[in-house]
């Protein structure tokens, strides 16, 4: 029996120091994914906005951050119970995790692949704000972001990733996130956004974004982080998977911005640069889910029709009249679930598992399992947020008042302005006040009135 043992131990996983490191990267890099989001998001609102739209974001690095260490991650990995919800005492305040401790059947430590989950944690309530711009009270916002991420975030997580979640028991894929992350936030963006209604002069009054270079630079961080994101989820880089998923985001987000753009360009007459940036975004959302499973012609594929859907999508709120503010639901939730539902079509069976969907022999069984998963994440999500945001509107009250929502959200809430003009020029005498930054003069989508 010894030399049996002996080959057990020698077979059993071993702490990398170059998967640790890597994972370690990963996380910085998504970190840096959420200052990218209130770039991206800050942007693309009003002057009298920007800070509390930065803000929206920013808080959640506090809030998620402490839930996390004390119930979060033991809610979302710890020991399966029922399929729903995970538990393990020793996850609680990360109290009880050894230095060393690996992540079961993984080569880095739990520690770093809890440091790596808080990231996602992070992110998912962030990307909400962008829905709820200009209308909402910081104090309702950062409540709201506490309970979500505790009701509806952490139980997804375990759903999608957890050993013992229904979605993972069931076979539903999910690389990094189409539906724990993008779907989850875009479902609760649409709930909540049902229940507070639109801002005061929706389809009215001009909403154009206050600085699309601002957005730009999001969008590059974000593409810059995503690389993190999504390889990182592989947890390793032992079998080349991770850089499959590597090639693919690069390759998805490049389509899907040329996609946005040609058919910006058919549909509204020019190419803008809130376009590209949107199409970018829409890109990495729909192969967030899927990178692992597709070939780069797949990720290709993925691209483009993401990109379409998703610049198509965006109108959707002028028709059906939810004023979902920066578009969270044109790009997340679309982008969401046609990535998700594509694995269905495009999963080679030689990436990430022998999984293959319709066009590669593998027939409609993955694309039934994806579609469940979407269902399941969407449904509940969608409920859930909007009967805490109908709780917290009827308690606290959700919405500041139409005069603030007018004159600005930002000096009632944050007591700041995002830019003092007052010492421009250097002089001493009194000067005009400065216009408000104009609006770029190339033609747009509707997008840009969002």
């Amino acid at each position: 029996m010894a030399p049996a043992a002996i080959t057990l131990a020698a077979e059993a996983p071993k702490l990398s120091a170059a998967n640790t490191g890597f994972m370690l990267i990963c996380s910085a890099l998504v970190m840096l994914m959420t200052p990218g989001l209130a770039f991206f998001y800050g942007g693309m609102v009003r002057v009298k906005s920007t800070l509390n739209m930065l803000m929206m974001s920013f808080i959640s690095l506090g809030i998620v951050t402490i839930l996390w260490v004390l119930y979060g991650f033991s809610l979302a990995f710890g020991t399966d119970k029922g399929s729903l919800i995970g538990w393990d005492g020793d996850f609680v305040g990360l109290s009880g995790i050894g230095l060393t401790q690996l992540w079961d059947g993984y080569t880095v430590p739990v520690y770093v692949f809890a440091v790596f989950q808080l990231m996602f944690a992070i992110i998912t309530p962030a990307l909400i704000s962008g829905a709820l711009a200009d209308r909402v009270k910081f104090t309702a916002w950062a409540l709201f972001i506490t309970l979500w991420a505790t009701i509806v975030y952490f139980p997804v997580a375990h759903w999608v990733w957890g050993t013992g979640g229904w979605a993972f028991d069931l076979g539903v894929i999910d690389f990094a996130g189409g539906t724990a992350v993008h779907i989850n936030a875009g479902a609760a963006a649409l709930g909540v956004i049902l229940v507070i209604g639109k801002r005061t002069g929706f389809k009215k009054d001009p909403m154009r974004p206050h600085s699309l270079p601002w957005t730009m630079l999001g969008a590059g961080l974000l593409w810059f982080g995503w690389f993190g994101f999504n390889a990182g989820s592989w947890l390793g880089n032992d079998d080349g998977v991770g850089a499959l998923m590597f090639v693919n985001t690069q390759v998805a987000t490049a389509a899907a911005m040329l996609a946005w753009l040609l058919y910006e360009k058919l549909r509204h007459g020019a190419f803008t640069s809130l376009g590209a940036a949107s199409g970018a975004v829409a890109g990495l959302v729909a192969i967030t889910p899927s990178g692992g499973a597709v070939s780069p012609l797949g990720a290709i594929a993925v691209g483009v029709i993401a990109g379409v859907l998703c610049a198509m999508a965006v109108g959707l709120k002028y028709k059906f009249g939810y004023d979902d503010s920066l578009d969270v639901v044109g790009v997340h939730l679309v982008g969401g679930i046609a990535g998700s539902l594509l694995i269905g079509f495009f999963a080679t069976g030689g990436g990430q598992s022998d999984v293959a969907g319709l066009f590669y022999g593998g027939g409609l069984t993955q694309f039934w399992k994806q579609c469940a998963g979407v269902g399941g994440v969407l449904a509940y999500s969608l409920v859930v947020s909007a009967i805490l945001a109908f709780l917290i509107d009827r308690t606290m009250g959700m919405r500041v008042s139409e005069d603030v929502e007018v004159g600005g959200i930002d000096q009632v809430e944050h007591a700041e302005t995002a830019y003092d003009f007052s010492g421009a020029g250097g002089g001493t005498a009194t000067r005009a006040p400065l216009p408000t930054p104009a609006a770029t003069t190339a033609p747009h989508t509707k997008k840009v009135d969002a």
